[in-house]
């Protein structure tokens, strides 16, 4: 029996596991790095270990630190998350050569699947369908498009999708480098791209007795950058052929290899048929679908499969999840990670302080905090056919019930949050951008889209630029709600995803300038910028919108008939102080709730939530670039510079350097034709956001 266990790695998927830990008795350890020193998850654990360092390859990714720190804790066991080290053999040998037990599948299952080439070969002996790799120097027009992908690779990276010819050398070069840098290893392969496909997975979960477990299907195909945004369970509109063709390929995948625990099995599925992508020998980021439409704790599951326990009857699916991954980024300029603080993180439905929870059993809200359904919240559905987890010849304290509701019948479906983060919490440049992953239950997929887009619609999000807006959008989005998505929706329709409603946050605007006049000393009217019987000037404040760079000149008076806004004229103001003002227009009435952090000012209203940087009424004549000036768009570290020398000439678009961020790399390129006057970086240097990196001064500047 598992008394201690040591989780190797950080944020999120630490809180997750430390969650189901204290539902199983389990004592937890936390290993963190120099950067990661008050994070929530090493709060949670009953023990932390410092890992000296701030870069993951100095912290997380060293795996004898990793090691010693479970064996000096007391830990007999240890669970890798997703990232990191959690599909390394090697690290899985050293855990088990220390004495302690691996929560995951056999070494060799791992290395089986570790090259994505491999994983190919073993695949169409098994009798999986796939699609067969390239040979990069026998391709023709006629195999385009294709895509370059890393054999050791994953999250999206040393993935390049080509559709000329022309450009193949240069993306299969570029694809390496950053498989190199990524993986410490640079083998790339090609394969045909499905243009329209999409992507599908299936949840295995194995025992040590032969039992496979095949737990439906999750449509995974919203993805920025070949790396998932919105997740569901079952995928949508599959028959049922092509349902077992997934269940059997997958069940064939795990069995051919001798796999054991968590495991997901990812296909392309084009027209109705499927072909095999890879499979992740770890548990996903994406599990809760899974978890919520079976009642499962799946972490709950694969601790007892590495204690040796026997899987009984696989369950039965009821209703539909969907996940919403929230990231701290822009996806209007390039999809930028952001950083900063995030000055306040709630949803309506509760605050994310629990690391996960789920309907079925063992999730109730242990621990500290409420229950991450919200404020001790449960749904109302009660899932009448959830089957027990494992078999009856085996004691298990736990049944498979998601308990009584707690809440008021008729209410809604409940509201789940895994999240690593906490008001105050700074987002930095070491690690993933992801600051939450947003999960609904609902009986049926149109429910829990509705409501999914609800919730996100009202959290409070105060700090950094985040994709909520395109969450959002996303789901609500016609090709979305009807099920005919497919890998390439986002890039086709980003810019209707990502435009901004300019009215709404003009309005916000006045909003915001109203909020700070009323919070000078004085009367209401002095308060609301002076009350005057002869017309005077009007009021004056500028806001930029984040991230847009919008700015909105706001012009305002206080006069006899209260109100007087330029832009707006029919608005009346109801009431007003710093954190809330009350409009009316047309007879309809709204509130506004303001937030001030410095400089940064956050609306939030029904109309949607809107953060804006006051603007100093003089500005400061020195704060001026070189035109031409490329400045750094978000703290990082170069990894390449291209082969380019000041005088050099260069055309619009040309990539000049590389920065890596956030576990996503970067190209910087020239921004008009030119000759390169100034570079000011190099390899492997860390610079800050608006850091000079060089200089390109275009031609009609130099005539």
């Amino acid at each position: 029996m598992i008394r201690s266990l040591l989780v190797a790695n950080r944020g999120e998927i630490a809180r997750r596991v430390f969650r189901t830990c204290r539902e199983l008795g389990i004592a937890t350890v936390a290993v963190y790095s120099d950067a990661d020193a008050d994070a929530p998850h090493v709060h949670e654990a009953d023990a932390a270990v410092r890992l000296p360092g701030d870069a993951p390859a100095d912290t997380y990714l060293r795996g004898d630190l990793v090691v010693k720190a479970a064996l000096a804790a007391g830990a007999d066991a240890v669970h890798p998350g997703y990232g990191f080290l959690s599909e390394h053999a090697d690290f899985a040998r050293a855990v088990t050569d220390a004495g302690l037990v691996w929560i995951g599948p056999p070494p060799a299952a791992m290395e089986a699947m570790a090259s994505k080439t491999r994983a190919k070969e073993l695949m169409r002996e098994a009798g999986v369908p796939l699609l067969e790799p390239g040979d990069p120097d026998r391709v023709t027009a006629a195999d385009l498009p294709l895509l370059v992908k890393a054999a050791a690779g994953g999250g999206g990276r040393g993935m390049r999708v080509v559709r000329d010819l022309d450009a193949l050398p240069a993306e299969l070069e570029s694809a390496r480098a950053e498989a190199a840098s990524a993986f410490g290893d640079g083998e790339v392969f090609l394969e045909p791209y499905l243009e329209g496909a999409r992507h599908v997975e299936v949840q295995v979960l194995a025992d040590t007795h032969g039992t496979v477990w095949t737990l439906g299907t999750r449509d995974c195909s919203l993805q920025r950058r070949h790396q998932k945004v919105i997740e569901e369970a079952p995928a949508p509109g599959l028959n049922e052929a092509l349902r077992t063709v997934l269940h059997e390929s997958a069940a064939n995948a795990a069995r051919s290899i001798g796999y054991e625990g968590a495991g997901t099995v990812e296909f392309l599925v084009s027209g109705d048929r499927a072909y095999f992508l890879e499979m992740n020998t770890r548990l996903q980021v994406e599990h809760p679908v899974t978890e919520e439409i079976y009642g499962l704790d799946l972490v709950a599951l694969q601790v007892r499969v590495a204690e040796g326990e026997r899987l009984g009857a696989a369950p039965e699916a009821d209703g539909h999840a969907v996940e919403a991954r929230l990231y701290a980024e822009d996806p209007g300029r390039g999809w930028q990670p952001q950083t900063g603080v995030m000055h306040r993180f709630a949803f309506v439905g509760g605050e994310p302080e629990q690391g996960a929870g789920v309907r079925g059993r063992g999730l109730r809200g242990g621990g500290p905090g409420p229950d991450i359904y919200g404020a001790g919240t449960r749904r109302s559905v009660v899932n009448p056919r959830l089957a027990p987890q494992i078999s009856d010849s085996v004691q298990d304290p736990h049944p498979c019930d998601p308990g009584p509701s707690r809440l008021v019948g008729g209410s809604p479906p409940g509201l789940r949050i895994d999240s690593g983060i906490v008001d105050g919490d700074g987002i930095g440049v070491h690690y993933d951008p992801m600051l939450a992953k947003v999960i609904v239950w609902a009986p049926t997929r149109g429910e829990a889209l509705r409501r999914l887009a609800h919730e996100l619609e009202r959290a409070t999000l105060h700090g950094p630029v985040t994709n909520r807006e395109l969450l959002v959008r996303s789901l609500r989005h016609p090709v979305f709600t009807e099920g005919r998505m497919d890998t390439g929706f986002l890039e086709r329709h980003l810019d209707a995803l990502t435009t901004s409603a300019r009215d709404d946050a003009a309005l916000s605007a006045l909003v915001a300038a109203v909020a700070d006049a009323s919070d000078r000393p004085g009367s209401v009217a002095g308060r609301l910028g002076g009350w005057r019987n002869v017309a005077s000037q009007p009021q004056v404040k500028t806001y930029r919108a984040e991230p847009d760079g919008t700015e909105h000149e706001v012009r305002y008076r206080l006069t006899r008939d209260g109100l007087v806004a330029d832009r707006f004229p029919d608005i009346r103001l109801v009431r007003a102080d710093p954190h809330r003002v009350v409009l009316e227009a047309d007879g309809i009435r709204r509130t506004f709730d303001v937030a001030v952090y410095g400089d940064q000012v956050h609306v939030d209203s029904p109309l949607g939530s809107f953060a804006f940087t006051a603007l100093p009424r003089f500005p400061d004549p020195t704060a001026r670039t070189e035109p031409g000036s490329l400045l750094a768009p978000m703290p990082g570290t170069v990894v390449r510079v291209a082969e380019v020398a000041v005088g050099d000439r260069v055309e619009a678009g040309q990539p000049l350097l590389w920065l890596e961020a956030m576990k996503m790399e970067h190209r910087i390129t020239a921004p008009a034709a030119g000759v390169l006057t100034a570079l000011h970086v190099a390899t492997g240097r860390q610079v800050e956001v608006g850091a000079l990196l060089a200089v390109v001064a275009a031609e009609d500047e130099r005539t």
